[in-house]
Order: structure tokens, then C-alpha cells, then sequence
């Protein structure tokens, strides 16, 4: 096993899921090497189950079975190609792709180099991966069949987030990758784009992540399609623009569903388009955004040098990503104990949100509005150990964070030792939201609150209801 790869069990989950939902070797093999960190070749192999003296034995017994000369491979040959330290002879590469069913492409093996008539077989790729797909069909097909699957996850009685879902969102941050640095595209399609973007950023707060996450994937299938050829500056920098919004969105259901790993790919996807635009503001934006995977899930020092870093980058005019960026980085601060630069971090973020000038759209995902600065100051306060009374207006009942700031409270009232207080609001918490947004970043924090309490009062009555509760209230999955 190379530096970095994931053991065989990994391979092996996803065999076994992709028995039970009958995936074809190819999706197997692709969710393996998105997740495994394997090269594409391993991954066929893994996706078969064989070690590699199986496969080595099933090449010759198919060079054999097919009279197709002898195979001039080994078991040190076959390590040394699976971990791109060598690179297989043009003959022996059809071997492999007869073997595992796949063209040159598919196996990370494609090359310029020409059959024996002397046509190009394969178009030139760096690196033993392919950073372009080598047919216009095979990228077509592929796009098709991606579309599909989220049409149909979409138009299903009940979003499941599955391994080969979750593969082919990894496969289109990947496609979108390569494409941001290939790049004609019309202003009336631009204006439309802009115009999706902002309704995506409407909805997404009140949608439930899984099904906004497969949308986004098909709108980024579209993006990734007009940016296949260089562009003007002016419509490159809009749609890089657009891949940034998106690709936001995607990381941020990403952390609210609990993939941390995907969450953050999708954070530097955005970092990647926002740097190449190099519009301050806006990378300041995605690592104001980003600095919230880190405080959710574990690591605060990180959470404040994301935020700091987004309101240096933003500079000293006001902005949403300034103030977020403080309001970040005071809540953060709050929970690591640091009490006095917390207050100084919340004061720096009201001042800055006081002087921003009206931006319209508050309910628009990334703007820094009253109300998110609300949500803001009560957590970062709550941390401080005050005391807030304070209660989600009709208006909030779907949305996320109030669901978090009332869990927040709950641990709070746990740690002073109001444990039937707790676990009752925690249960409120919970009820309120619906089964579509009860997804792990909620129910991680519902199980803060229990781990606050007292081995002596955990067969308390509110205890124990807040625990079947958790029970029951199984995340999106």
C-alpha cells in the first residue's frame, strides 16, 4: 500500500455497497480512486477484488484464452505501474484494457502514442492522468450519464446520499478542476448564469441540503461546459465568479451533511477559481466560509486563522467578508476560552457591519445580514457564558442556525449543570426541524449536549427521551 492510500478495507466497503446497489466495475472503480486516494489503475484492480498476483494470473489466462501472445507483466511491474513509477508498453496497455474492460482513459493510462497503422490511438495527457477526456463521446457519455443520476436522485420519493452519488459529486469537482484552466460563450448566456447563481443562493436557505447539493451539480455540469474553451477576460472573470458561488454551495451542504473531506475539496475548488480571478473580496469571501468547517468540526485554531485571513485579504473597506470574518473568528475565540480577544473580535465585526452600505437581498446566502450577525453575536455570547434570552422568529423555522444557536444554549445549560433544561430545549431543537434537514452537523451538536452531562443523571427522564430522540432521528444518509 503506497504513502497515503487508504487500506483495502475502504476498497472493500465500497465493493460491498456497490454489490447492493449494482454498480457496474467502472463506477466502482471511479468511487474507489475519488476516495482511496489510488491511482485509477489500482482502483480497477481493487474494484474487482483481485490482489495483485490475481491480477497478473487473470492477464495470462486471458492472453492465453484469446491467443493474444504472451504477457509480459509481473507482480513488482504491476506495483511499479499502479503507483505511476513506470509506465506500461503501448501492446501491454490494450492488454490491460481487454482485462479490465476499460479504454486507456479509464485506466489513467493514456499516452501519445500510435497504433501500427500509425494514427493516433490516444491524445496526449501528462502525468498518467487524464487531465482531459481523450473522446469528445466518452466525455459526453459520461456528462450524460452523471446528469441522469441526479435527475433521478432528484425526482426519487426520498434523497439518499449514497456512495456512487457522493463518488460522482467528487468526479465533477474533479472535471471542474481540469477545465478551469482550458476556456465562447454569449452575454445573453452569462446573464443567465448570474441570474441562476443568485436564485441558488435565494433557496439555499431554506433547502435542504442534499437535494441543493445535487442541483448545484448539475449547474456546475453546465459551468464546466461553457468554460471548455478559453474565454475573454471579462466573461472568464464572470464565470469564474459563478464556479465560486457554486462551488461554495456545494462545500457548505457538504459540512452541513458531514463529509468534512469532500466539504473541504469543494472549499479549495473555490479557493482555486477565486485566486485565479483574483478579486480580494471574493477570496476573502471563501475563506470566511471555510473557517466554519474547522469551528464544526473540531479544529478552532484553524477557524481563526481562516477568518483572519479573510479580513486581511479584505482589506479595511466594509464587507460581508470582513464582518464575517471577525464574527468567525469572535465565536471561535469564545469557545477556545479566549474570552477577552472574543469581545474584542464581535465589537470589530458590529463595527464593521454598521459601516457597510445596504446590499439588499439580506436572505441571500453569504451576505452578512442583520440577521446573521444576530445569530453571530448570541453564539459567540452564549460561549462567554451569558446569559441570552432569545427565540427563532417564524421566519427562521427552517433554516439551520437557529437550530444550532438553540443547541449551543442547550450545552451551555449542561455545563452549568441544568441538565433537564438542557436536553429539553436540545429536544426542541430537534423536533422543529424537518426530517430533510436533519443531517449530521445538527445531530452532532444534539449529541454535544448529552456528553455534558453526568454519568449519575444519565437515566434521567429528559435525559433518556433526548437519547431516544437521537435514536430515532437518523441524519440524511
Amino acid at each position: 500500500m503506497a504513502r497515503g492510500e487508504h487500506s483495502p478495507a475502504c476498497a472493500r466497503r465500497w465493493r460491498e455497497q456497490a454489490d447492493s446497489e449494482q454498480w457496474t466495475p467502472w463506477q466502482t472503480a471511479q468511487a474507489i480512486h475519488g476516495c482511496c486516494s489510488v491511482s485509477l489503475l489500482k482502483a480497477h484492480r481493487l474494484a474487482r477484488g483481485w490482489s495483485a498476483r490475481q491480477a497478473i494470473e487473470e492477464l495470462e489466462e486471458l492472453c492465453e484464452r484469446q491467443d493474444l501472445g504472451e504477457a509480459k507483466a509481473s507482480i513488482d511491474l504491476l506495483n511499479a505501474w499502479e503507483n505511476r513509477r513506470a509506465r506500461p508498453r503501448p501492446q501491454t496497455i490494450d492488454l490491460l484494457a481487454r482485462l479490465y474492460r476499460a479504454n486507456a482513459v479509464r485506466l489513467g493510462l493514456a499516452g501519445d502514442y500510435c497504433d501500427d497503422n500509425g494514427g493516433t490511438r490516444v491524445v496526449v495527457l501528462s502525468g498518467g492522468e487524464h487531465r482531459a477526456p481523450y473522446r469528445a463521446e466518452d466525455r459526453i457519455d459520461d456528462d450524460v450519464e452523471r446528469r441522469a443520476l441526479f435527475h433521478h436522485a432528484l425526482l426519487g420519493p426520498r434523497f439518499v446520499m449514497s456512495g456512487r452519488l457522493l463518488a460522482e459529486v467528487e468526479r465533477t469537482r474533479h472535471d471542474l478542476d481540469r477545465t478551469l484552466a482550458f476556456t465562447t460563450v454569449s452575454e445573453e448566456q452569462l446573464d443567465r448564469l448570474d441570474e441562476q447563481v443568485l436564485r441558488y443562493r435565494r433557496e439555499y436557505i431554506t433547502s435542504a441540503p442534499l437535494p441543493m447539493l445535487y442541483r448545484l451539480m448539475l449547474e456546475l455540469s453546465d459551468v464546466r461546459a461553457l468554460t471548455a474553451a478559453r474565454q475573454p477576460a471579462m466573461a472568464q472573470r464572470r464565470l469564474l465568479s459563478a464556479t465560486v458561488m457554486l462551488a461554495l454551495l456545494s462545500a457548505d451542504a457538504l459540512m452541513k451533511l458531514g463529509d468534512t473531506r469532500q466539504a473541504h475539496a469543494w472549499y479549495g475548488t473555490a479557493r482555486t477559481a477565486s485566486d485565479d480571478m483574483g478579486d480580494l473580496r471574493l477570496r476573502a469571501l471563501v475563506r470566511a466560509q471555510e473557517a466554519m468547517l474547522p469551528y464544526y468540526y473540531g479544529d478552532l485554531a484553524e477557524t481563526v486563522r481562516l477568518a483572519r485571513e479573510a479580513r486581511m485579504l479584505a482589506g479595511s473597506a466594509p464587507s460581508s467578508p470582513a464582518a464575517l470574518g471577525a464574527a468567525a473568528e469572535a465565536r471561535a475565540l469564545a469557545r477556545m476560552g479566549e474570552h477577552k480577544a472574543a469581545r474584542v473580535a464581535l465589537a470589530e465585526a458590529e463595527r464593521i457591519f454598521a459601516r457597510m452600505p445596504p446590499e439588499g437581498h439580506d436572505h441571500l446566502a453569504f451576505r452578512f445580514s442583520e440577521r446573521r450577525l444576530q445569530f453571530y453575536r448570541i453564539g459567540t455570547l452564549i460561549e462567554l457564558g451569558e446569559e441570552v434570552d432569545w427565540t427563532p422568529g417564524p421566519s427562521c423555522a427552517y433554516a439551520i442556525d437557529p437550530v444550532l444557536i438553540l443547541l449551543d444554549q442547550a450545552a451551555h445549560l449542561a455545563r452549568g449543570g441544568k441538565i433537564d433544561d438542557a436536553c429539553h430545549l436540545a429536544e426542541k431543537a430537534l423536533l422543529q426541524v424537518p426530517l430533510e434537514h436533519r443531517t449530521s452537523i445538527v445531530l452532532s451538536r444534539a449529541r454535544a449536549v448529552l456528553s455534558e452531562v453526568p454519568k449519575g443523571r444519565s437515566r434521567a427522564v429528559a435525559v433518556r427521551r433526548l437519547t431516544d430522540l437521537l435514536v430515532d432521528a437518523a441524519p440524511v444518509s
